[in-house]
């Protein structure tokens, strides 16, 4: 009697693969714990020692006019790392640090560590021929981001580009919405859209603005190229600088009475219509 020895490979094959995925699945679990743990810092010491250590910290809030020389250390090393430092009353970081000592300072650490863009541009491209990009052009809800990069990382987006300074922070509330999904996916700051877009010319990336302010339908646009798909605040849409530096502007046809879809529910419309291209 024969017996089929590759079917025993394959269920091992099989075996391994499920245990590979349950294993990133807890590892990104274990990371959002660690994370919710140490999200939030406050005195000079522990803020000093992160800043220090070089923890990616999103911003600092200092309390105003006070003068102390730990507080100094900590705004000039800030400016060294080009970490936001905003200037608050003292009844802002009693709510910040829910009325604990925190010594005229508070800081939010971020859950991921940021990389460059040029590094995620060049990475990208040497994977492959035709990467895409989201670039969240001021987006405010936290968890609007979070559903957007959990959908960006389904669908094999190759990188998150966001701004530093007028969009939501990365924090616990982004993790627990992408469900871990932001662990594997590159994500990156930068100051400026227009530094975005700039880079993204200089790299030949066509760039696409999602807004109703166009004729061009979304399934009119070629996705088969290196792209960038810009989505803009939920108020107020993409910025008018990234609209006037977009190469395409497209939309999505609204057939019913509403007029708008939620930003992550159109971006996850048109990521679709990415992969639906790409496979065809």
């Amino acid at each position: 009697m024969e017996i089929n020895h590759s079917k025993r490979r394959l269920s091992k094959n099989n075996i391994n693969s499920i245990f590979q995925k349950k294993a990133s699945k807890f590892a990104s679990l274990f990371l959002y714990i660690c994370f919710m743990k140490t999200s939030e810092i406050y005195g000079i010491k522990p803020t000093l020692e992160a800043l220090h250590a070089n923890q990616t910290i999103d911003k600092i809030f200092v309390q105003k006019n006070i003068k102390n020389e730990g507080l100094k250390e900590i705004i000039h090393l800030a400016s060294e790392q080009h970490i936001a430092v905003s200037y608050v009353p003292i009844e802002k970081l009693n709510k910040l640090s829910k009325n604990n000592n925190h010594q005229g300072v508070f800081a939010k650490i971020s859950p991921i560590s940021y990389v460059n863009i040029e590094d995620l541009l060049e990475n990208s491209f040497s994977k492959k021929e035709d990467p895409f990009f989201i670039i969240l052009d001021e987006l405010s809800d936290v968890r609007n981001v979070g559903a957007i990069i959990r959908t960006a990382e389904c669908t094999n987006v190759d990188g998150i580009i966001t701004l530093k300074q007028g969009g939501a922070a990365i924090n616990d509330q982004t993790v627990k919405t992408s469900t871990g999904a932001i662990f594997n996916i590159p994500i990156c700051k930068v100051d400026h859209i227009k530094d975005v877009l700039f880079y993204m010319d200089s790299y030949q990336i066509q760039t696409v603005a999602a807004t109703e302010k166009t004729d061009q339908s979304v399934y009119e646009v070629d996705f088969n190229k290196p792209t960038a798909l810009i989505m803009g605040s939920e108020g107020k849409g993409v910025s008018k600088n990234a609209l006037q530096m977009a190469k395409v502007k497209a939309k999505l046809p609204m057939l019913g009475e509403t007029s708008s879809l939620n930003v992550s529910v159109a971006c996850g419309a048109i990521l679709y219509e990415m992969v639906r291209q790409r496979q065809s």
